[in-house]
């Protein structure tokens, strides 16, 4: 559930017109497919009948049973559904409602930090294929919903793309049939003998992250949509999420750190050419 105060709750019932069972203008049918689209749930789902059952209400029970992740972000597009409205409408925000809209986004905002998933920006792509950077963006969308287990399949071929480029970047022979711990198993070894990791404890943790990839080859396998399977279930499903990003979030600084490092060589050596 999610832990909006009651503060909080007066402030978004406020600016969603709330106090008479309504949602904004929406309709019964035009809030099920507008909650559908944002969050992927729908809110006539027997959960979130909380007393009456109407539209105001449903919200209200969406609030007790969902993350606060998913919370902010349905309430994070309601409220910009608000002020587009009156922008279509060419009504004047008053100061009051300004007010009002700029608390209850701090309040959206401040759900919103709080993802199920660690580190979900370092989901990024590492070069510049549109299908890759559509791939990220697809298993960012599937935890912005709260369905890590939807995407683990997606997750493992990202991995499998992204520890890929790395060797091409750094000219790490590989073959195409190669597993993904033997590619990730080379780009470790790489990086150890470049010297860049400076504590034992950080070279066991890659080294162990080795056998957390094998081990991820048989959830893609056998867990994942990526066959005709039964799928991983939730909370399994964030602690391998939350493991992936978290590496993918070290490499990327790693990465960055050696690319500055480049730089400054490089600048060094053209500084020295020129004495």
């Amino acid at each position: 559930m999610s832990d909006l105060s009651t503060i909080e709750k007066h402030k978004l019932e406020k600016l969603f017109g709330m106090g008479n069972g309504y949602v904004l203008d929406f309709s019964d049918k035009t809030f099920q497919s507008f909650v559908l689209e944002a969050t992927g749930y729908d809110i006539l789902d027997d959960k979130y009948k909380y007393m009456s059952g109407s539209k105001a209400n449903r919200l209200r029970g969406f609030w007790e049973e969902e993350s606060n992740f998913t919370v902010g972000k349905l309430s994070f597009d309601l409220i910009e559904y608000w002020k587009g409205k009156k922008l279509i409408r060419f009504e004047e925000i008053t100061p009051p409602e300004q007010e009002l809209y700029e608390e209850c986004i701090r309040i959206s905002e401040r759900l919103k930090q709080q993802s199920s998933i660690e580190h979900i920006d370092a989901i990024q792509a590492n070069n510049e294929d549109k299908d890759f950077l559509l791939l990220a963006k697809l298993i960012r969308a599937s935890i912005e919903k709260n369905e890590p287990e939807a995407a683990l399949d997606r997750l493992h071929t990202f991995v499998v793309k992204y520890i890929r480029e790395l060797c091409r970047k750094h000219d790490i022979g590989y073959s195409d049939s190669e597993s993904l711990n033997s590619i990730f198993g080379k780009y470790v070894k790489h990086i150890f003998n470049m010297g860049v990791i400076q504590s034992a404890m950080a070279e066991k943790i890659l080294k162990y992250s080795i056998q957390i990839i094998d081990a991820f080859n048989d959830v893609r396998n056998n867990r994942s949509f990526a066959h005709d399977n039964s799928i991983l279930n939730y909370h399994e499903s964030i602690l391998i999420f939350n493991n992936i990003s978290s590496s993918i979030q070290f490499i990327s600084e790693l990465e960055r750190q050696l690319a500055e490092q480049q730089e400054e060589s490089a600048f060094e050596w053209e500084s020295l050419k020129f004495n």
